[in-house]
């Protein structure tokens, strides 16, 4: 009986999706026109902030003294050389300087890294050698593409599900199921599933659509990525149905889906790298389950990353959509 009412509910929630065409069409064309709009008009080549990277600066008091006169550039300090110069590579440092031996590191594929590179040459910094960053160069667009399908994945999860909800308890569809044998258990496992199926097929069309123009880096299984995405989903999907347990208004639903959906969006590094911002927000950051999610697909997709190697981020979103999932089924309110 468990199973009869669960598939009656998923299948009338997905054919509720699927006849409305805008929500579909919306849901395909947006982050295709995002990537489009990138892939035209930044060539894979964009960044927001310059930031140098200072190997030992403690031992080269006077170059660094010089290159700290000059403004608006923000440096950090860099204790693992080797671990900084991937971050040249992923465009999280646009130039590495070792001050002590009077050498730095850029990606020939950053704008910004040529343009400290002739700024810094010219300064009064003194001669230094260039040195060649190993490995491919990765271009923004490669970057940035994790965050793309990600940011979807969250809009489509939370607000998708969400005023659903609420709409359902406010023209009295959620009081006529309470007097069925669905308990809201099931009943948000049902809304779980469907969007997941949804967006997931989405997300997947999107995913082979946009990289027939644009060839973005793939080093990782295919596999791991889908099921990252696939647990991102899941958690925000919970999240979702958290927010909208108790609300009955769909004004008050879409405030709330909006202070969560917002912040996530700017600070979980889906279009910059949190690098070098404050501590706080990068501790915050990590409540949020699209910096998990983010995180763990740009280490596939860019660094060929395996599951074991991302397996923090993994854990981090399961634990997250039991607690939302858990919370969300006990304060639910049918009417």
């Amino acid at each position: 009986m468990f199973l009869k009412r669960f598939f009656a509910l998923l299948n009338a929630r997905n054919k509720e999706f699927l006849r409305d065409r805008s929500a579909v069409s919306w849901n395909i064309l947006m982050p295709m026109l995002i990537v489009a709009g990138f892939a035209f008009t930044f060539n894979g080549n964009f960044a927001d902030q310059y930031k140098i990277g200072l190997v030992n600066a403690a031992q080269a008091a006077g170059l660094v003294d010089t290159l700290q006169a000059i403004k608006y550039i923000e440096y950090i300090k860099v204790t693992d050389i080797e671990a900084a110069k991937i971050k040249v590579q992923r465009h999280q440092l646009d130039m590495l300087i070792d001050a002590p031996q009077r050498r730095y590191w850029i990606n020939d594929e950053s704008p910004k890294g040529y343009l400290l590179e002739k700024i810094i040459l010219s300064s009064n910094a003194g001669p230094l050698q260039k040195q060649v960053v190993s490995g491919k160069q990765i271009r923004y667009l490669d970057w940035v593409i994790p965050g793309i399908l990600a940011m979807n994945m969250m809009f489509s999860a939370l607000f998708g599900v969400g005023y659903v909800i609420v709409r359902y308890r406010k023209n009295g569809m959620l009081k006529r199921l309470k007097a069925t044998p669905v308990t809201a258990l099931e009943y948000l496992s049902v809304q779980i599933v469907s969007r997941l199926i949804l967006i997931m097929a989405i997300t997947i069309f999107i995913f082979y659509a946009t990289n027939l123009f644009v060839d973005y880096a793939m080093h990782g299984s295919q596999l791991s990525l889908f099921l990252v995405f696939a647990l991102g989903t899941i958690s925000m999907i919970s999240l979702g149905l958290l927010i909208a347990a108790r609300v009955s208004s769909e004004e008050t639903a879409g405030g709330l889906l909006n202070l969560f959906s917002w912040p996530m969006m700017f600070l979980s590094g889906v279009w910059f790298s949190l690098e070098g911002t404050n501590p706080v927000m990068q501790k915050i950051a990590e409540v949020f389950p699209l910096t998990h999610v983010t995180a763990a697909a740009r280490s596939i997709m860019i660094d060929g990353a395996g599951l074991q190697d991302v397996s923090y981020h993994l854990i981090i979103l399961i634990a997250q959509s039991i607690v939302f999932l858990a919370i969300g089924a006990l304060t639910f309110r049918w009417e």
